[in-house]
């Protein structure tokens, strides 16, 4: 059956015409799978080198395994570096893709690091600032309708039996949608951290922030440290999130024995052609534990000053970024409110008309950090960041999401979100500091954000 694949033929004569790394990508659509048995029953053969990535809408979910080429970089210049380094591996590549769906091709997932300039945390270590990962075999679902892609980097005349060898490993996975099972580690210990010395840090920005007429807002964030008895397993986790969030984006990259993921709510940017998308998402208030006041919430979200001011900072940048890379954007007057399980931000879209060779990079550098994860002005807040806050984010709050070869994608804000290392989950939670904050009502947000990776990592929180 391999040997008679329709397209061995073209990889046969593909490599024989190669002068060194080159990449042969094919997509074939298969019978209904699940990305997310694909990506646990890839385990065995790609452990420590997958990712996962379901979008809030329900459109589209991306499931990858292994690596024929990981992108980093460390560069000051790293959008543009990693871009040149996916550019370079696609102007040689073969593809064969007979479908017009994006997601399905060669496709390039992982994200950039919300600071490069702050020293690397030692949980941290496995990622570089910038981490992509090009997959060997990647599952597509959309539409109802599932796609395979298999990418391949070929040496020379001799990688013959690597299309055999793939296809076969392809196969068995395809061939196996049955859950693995795991033991599941028990949590043993949760530290907050010192909550009084992050208080202390919420008044200083506040100070700043009245003292400094430029400074409108910071958004400051907390880490909660959970130790278990045994080696976590980020699959059952990723599978909480799934199940348990479906109202968000949930995604999953490995880095040898780290995993981050998590389920933000928050989109970065949407590219599809020349069409361009965004979200401003700040102001957030709890979920009521009855329909009447859960709408009482969100009815008194809308009208709060303090919270409509630090959405409007949002509003407002966003679309002057976006004017600058569009050529028409469109933004609605005021904003909605929308519910996750555990919270409800107020939610305003924004739709550009862009020029369709544009990359989706341009738009996650230029977009990144947005004020509701950075501040405003940008810079000046950051540099309160790097003050106040003790700890590196990391990929918490940063762009995480994929680019495929016709320069399109997704990039969600990874918030929501923890750091998996063997026996340790790193959970991370922010909130907007502007004058009107008050540090415990912030340190309440903050445990309030924490919610969906407590419950997913079993800490309770039902």
């Amino acid at each position: 059956m391999i040997k008679g694949h329709p397209l061995k033929g073209a990889f046969v004569d593909f490599i024989k015409e190669i002068n060194g790394s080159t990449l042969f990508s094919y997509v074939e659509k298969v019978e209904k799978g699940d990305p997310l048995c694909f990506y646990e029953n890839g385990k065995e053969w790609y452990k420590g080198e997958r990712f996962y990535f379901k979008d809030r809408d329900g459109e589209r979910t991306i499931a990858g395994l292994g690596s024929v080429q990981t992108i980093q970089s460390a560069k000051a210049e790293r959008f543009e570096d990693v871009e040149a380094q996916w550019d370079a591996l696609m102007e040689c590549a073969s593809v064969h893709n007979p479908y017009d769906i994006y997601g399905t091709g060669p496709v390039a997932f992982g994200g950039f690091s919300f600071d490069p300039l702050r020293p690397q945390g030692e949980e941290w270590s496995r990622f570089a600032p910038s981490f992509f990962y090009v997959p060997e075999l990647m599952m597509t679902f959309y539409g109802g309708e599932t796609y395979v892609t298999v990418n391949m980097v070929c040496e020379d005349a001799e990688s013959s039996r690597l299309f055999d060898r793939i296809e076969k490993r392809k196969q068995a996975i395809l061939s196996n949608m049955k859950l693995p099972s795991e033991r599941e580690a028990v949590l043993m210990e949760l530290r907050a951290g010192d909550t009084q010395t992050w208080k202390s840090s919420v008044q200083a920005a506040v100070n700043q922030i009245e003292m400094d007429d430029e400074l409108k807002k910071v958004v400051l964030a907390r880490k909660a440290t959970a130790a278990f008895d045994g080696t976590i397993s980020s699959d059952r986790i990723l599978r909480r999130l799934d199940e348990g969030q479906p109202e968000s984006f949930v995604f999953s990259i490995e880095a040898m024995d780290s995993c981050f993921l998590g389920a933000s709510p928050e989109r970065l940017v949407k590219k599809r052609a020349q069409t361009v998308l965004t979200t401003c998402l700040a102001g957030s208030t709890a979920r009521g534990t009855t329909e009447e006041e859960d709408e009482k919430l969100a009815l008194a979200l809308l009208h709060d000053g303090k919270n409509r001011i630090e959405h409007d900072y949002v509003v407002q940048m966003i679309r002057e970024e976006m004017q600058s890379m569009c050529e028409r954007v469109t933004v609605p007057d005021a904003p909605v409110v929308m519910k996750v399980r555990d919270i409800q931000h107020l939610y305003t879209p924004v739709v550009g008309e862009a020029n369709k060779e544009d990359s989706i990079l341009r738009f996650v550098e230029t977009l990144h950090p947005t004020p509701a994860l950075g501040g405003l002005p940008s810079e000046k807040a950051l540099g309160v960041i790097r003050e106040l806050e003790e700890m590196d984010r990391g990929f918490y709050a940063a762009p995480v999401g994929w680019m495929d070869y016709r320069k399109n994608g997704e990039f969600a804000v990874a918030i929501r979100s923890g750091l998996i290392v063997q026996n340790e989950a790193f959970l991370y939670a922010g909130c907007g500091v502007v004058p009107e904050s008050i540090p415990e009502t912030e340190l309440e947000e903050t445990n309030m954000k924490l919610r969906p990776m407590l419950r997913a990592i079993g800490g309770g929180n039902e």
